[in-house]
C-alpha cells in the first residue's frame, strides 16, 4: 500500500484504464489493484483514492490481528497440554520408582523438575511452534517481496544473515550450560525449603536457624548469579539482531540512494526504494523474535534434559512377564538363603544368608539392635527392594513372580514413622480401602483406640489433620496408621515398631 500511497501524493500513480486479466501472479494482482485505484480516483478524485488505500490498510491489519488471536487461541491448549502431560508423566514415574531412588535424590530437586523445569519446557515448545510456522513464513514472504522489487539489494541483505546466525549460535551454547546449572541450583533451594519446613521443630529447638539460613543464602546467591548470566545472555539476542539489521539498513540506504541519485537503475524508482526499505524494516521484528525464540528453546532443552533424567530412570522393581495374581495367603512365607546389599554399597552386606519360615496365623517378632536389618527384612517382603541373592516365597511362589499390586494387596504396614496426608481423618483411614463403609472405618478406629480422640476433634472424622498430620500428637498419628492397617484387614500384617509413640495403656490395648 506504500507504493500507491506515495504515487498519489507525488502524482506518479500509473494510470491503468483497462481491466487486466486476473490471474494468481504478482504482476496481474498489482495491475488489477492499480486498475481499481485508478477507477476510484477517476470517479471521485485523489482524496477518495487516499481514503481507499487507508481503508485497505485498516482492513488488512484487522484481518492480521484476528488471525493472530486465532493462532494464540488454538495454541493455548497445546501449551497447557504439554505441561499437563509432562507433569503427569513425572508424577507417575516418581510413584513407580523404588524407595532406594529417593534415598539418593533430594525431594526438592524432583519437585523443581516437576514444576520449574516443566514450565521452561512450555516456553521452549511455544518458541518451537513460532519458529516452525509463523516466523519463517513471514520472513520468506517479505524476502519474496524484496527480491521482486530489487534482487541486487536483497542479495546485500542476505549476506549478513549467516553472520548473525553464527554469533547467536555461539552465545546459545553458553546459555544452555548456564541454564542447566541454574535449574540444578533451583532444585537445591526447593530442597532446603522443603527440609526446613519439615524439620522446623528441630531447627528451633537446636537454635539452628542461622546455620540453615546461611546455607540457603549461599545457594540462593549462586542461583541468582547464574540466572543473571542466563538472562544477560538471553537478552543479548534482541539488541544484537537489531544492531546487525540496522547495519544492513544503513548499507542498503547508502547503496540504494546512490543508485537512484546516479540513475543507475531504471527499475528502482524513489517510491519503490522507500517501499523496499519499509518492507525490509518489517523483517527485523520476526528476525528478532526468531533469535529470542531460539534462546528460549535452548533454555527449554536444558530443562527437558533434566526431566528426561527422571523419566528414563530404569526401575529395577518390575513385574514378571507372566506375573501371578495371588488373591489370598494360604500357608507360609519363606526366606531362602536371602542376601541383601544396597546398590551403591554392594561391598557392605546388610543381610547375610537369612533363612526363616513364618506360618499363617503366627505372630513373629524380629528382635535385635538398631541397624541389625529388622526393617530391611520386611521391606524385602513388600518388594521395596529386591534381594541381592536368595529368594522369598509366599505359598511356594517367589514374590518376584507375583504381580506387584496383587502382592501388596495382601500386606498391611504400620511404620515407626506415622505417614499421614493433609486430608481428613476419614480419608486417611480409608486410604487402603476406599470403598469401606463409615461403620467399618469407625470400627477400625475403635480397635486402634483412636475413636475417642477423633470424636473430640472439631469435625470428628471430617477434621483435616494438617501437613503430615501435624495437628495431632505423635501417639494420635500412630493410632490412625494402625486404624488404616486394620481397616485394610490384610492376611499379612507388618508392624515396624508400630507402638513406639504410644503410652503404656494404648500400647496394651
Amino acid at each position: 500500500m506504500v507504493g500507491p500511497f506515495l504515487g498519489i501524493l507525488f502524482d506518479k500513480i500509473e494510470a491503468v484504464t483497462q481491466a487486466p486479466t486476473l490471474s494468481f501472479n504478482i504482476e496481474s494482482l498489482i495491475q488489477y489493484f492499480y486498475y481499481q485505484l485508478n477507477h476510484v480516483i477517476t470517479q471521485n478524485g485523489k482524496n477518495q483514492g487516499l481514503l481507499f488505500i487507508c481503508g485497505v490498510v485498516a482492513f488488512v491489519f484487522v484481518v492480521k490481528n484476528v488471525f493472530r488471536y486465532a493462532a494464540l487461541f488454538f495454541l493455548a491448549p497445546i501449551r497447557t497440554g504439554v505441561v499437563k502431560d509432562l507433569r503427569y508423566a513425572m508424577y507417575e514415574k516418581m510413584l513407580s520408582l523404588p524407595v532406594s531412588y529417593f534415598s539418593e535424590k533430594r525431594k526438592g530437586d524432583l519437585i523443581a523438575r516437576t514444576s520449574v523445569d516443566v514450565q521452561e519446557v512450555e516456553w521452549g515448545v511455544l518458541s518451537v511452534l513460532e519458529i516452525l510456522f509463523k516466523e519463517p513464513i513471514t520472513v520468506l514472504l517479505y524476502l519474496g517481496a524484496l527480491i521482486y522489487i530489487s534482487p541486487m539489494m536483497t542479495l546485500i541483505v542476505l549476506v549478513v544473515l549467516p553472520i548473525t546466525g553464527l554469533i547467536i549460535a555461539q552465545i546459545g551454547k553458553r546459555l544452555k550450560q548456564n541454564s542447566a546449572k541454574a535449574q540444578d541450583k533451583q532444585g537445591n533451594i526447593i530442597s532446603i525449603i522443603e527440609e526446613s519446613i519439615g524439620g522446623l521443630r528441630i531447627l528451633k529447638a537446636f537454635n539452628a536457624n542461622e546455620i540453615v539460613t546461611q546455607k540457603f543464602d549461599r545457594e540462593n546467591q549462586d542461583q541468582s548469579d547464574l540466572m543473571t548470566r542466563v538472562l544477560r545472555q538471553k537478552e543479548v539476542a534482541s539488541p544484537l539482531t537489531e544492531i546487525l539489521a540496522i547495519a544492513v539498513v544503513v548499507l542498503v540506504l547508502y547503496i540504494g540512494g546512490n543508485m537512484i541519485l546516479g540513475n543507475q537503475s531504471q527499475s528502482l524508482t524513489a517510491e519503490a526504494f522507500i517501499t523496499f526499505m519499509l518492507i525490509f524494516s518489517q523483517i527485523i521484528p520476526p528476525a528478532k523474535a526468531f533469535s529470542t525464540a531460539y534462546y528460549r528453546i535452548i533454555k527449554g532443552m536444558a530443562s527437558m534434559e533434566r526431566i528426561e533424567e527422571v523419566l528414563e530412570v530404569e526401575n529395577p522393581i518390575q513385574n514378571a512377564k507372566e506375573a501371578i495374581q495371588l488373591t489370598d495367603f494360604q500357608g507360609q512365607i519363606e526366606y531362602q538363603n536371602v542376601f541383601f546389599a544396597y546398590e551403591d554399597q554392594v561391598d557392605q552386606i546388610v543381610l547375610k544368608d537369612i533363612n526363616a519360615t513364618v506360618y499363617k496365623g503366627q505372630s513373629v517378632a524380629l528382635v535385635g539392635p538398631s541397624g541389625a536389618g529388622k526393617s530391611t527384612i520386611v521391606d524385602l517382603l513388600i518388594r521395596f527392594f529386591d534381594t541381592t541373592a536368595g529368594d522369598i516365597l509366599i505359598d511356594g511362589h517367589s514374590i518376584k513372580e507375583i504381580d506387584l499390586e496383587s502382592l501388596r494387596s495382601l500386606i498391611g504396614v504400620v511404620t515407626q514413622e506415622a505417614v499421614l496426608f493433609n486430608d481428613t481423618v476419614y480419608n486417611n483411614i480409608a486410604l487402603g480401602n476406599p470403598n469401606a463403609s463409615r461403620e467399618d472405618i469407625i470400627a477400625a478406629a475403635k480397635i486402634a483406640n483412636a475413636h475417642h480422640f477423633i470424636m473430640q476433634l472439631d469435625k470428628g472424622y471430617q477434621s483435616f489433620i494438617g501437613d503430615r498430620g501435624n495437628k495431632l500428637s505423635g501417639g494420635e498419628k500412630q493410632r490412625l496408621t494402625i486404624a488404616r492397617a486394620i481397616l485394610k484387614n490384610p492376611p499379612i500384617l507388618i508392624l515396624d515398631e508400630a507402638t513406639s509413640a504410644l503410652d503404656a495403656e494404648s500400647e496394651r490395648l
